[in-house]
């Protein structure tokens, strides 16, 4: 079994269900994004330019969807904590997923890579 199934099989619930269904939005976002395995983590690339990845805090174990351009979206809800470069959107695992505005999210993500 590939490392990144595994990351999703590891995950306990609700927070699995949560990554799965944010793993099926991210890769249907667009026909030229693609899944991968990198810095130990499930990354999404467009046309082989990493932009978006998923991971779980470690404290609050709250999954999240994080953009590696985001300081360039404005987005209310995209948050830098001490990051630099990337920001990340929070996925309340017990609430229904805010599809409409991770698709925002994604698409004007994938507009940057797309220069």
């Amino acid at each position: 079994m590939r490392e990144i199934d595994n990351f999703y099989l590891r995950q306990k619930e609700p927070e699995k269900s949560c990554l799965l269904a944010l793993r099926a939005l991210i890769v249907q976002s667009n026909r030229n994004v693609t899944e991968g395995w990198r810095y130990g983590m499930p990354f999404f690339f467009y046309q082989d330019n990493r932009f978006c990845y998923l991971w779980v805090h470690k404290k609050t174990h709250q999954p999240y969807l994080g953009i590696v351009d985001g300081k360039k979206i404005q987005h209310p809800d995209l948050v830098t904590e001490k990051r630099s470069r990337m920001k990340v959107l929070y996925v309340d695992p017990a609430k229904d997923i805010p599809v409409k505005k991770i698709n925002a999210i994604l698409q004007t993500a994938i507009s940057l890579c797309a220069g």
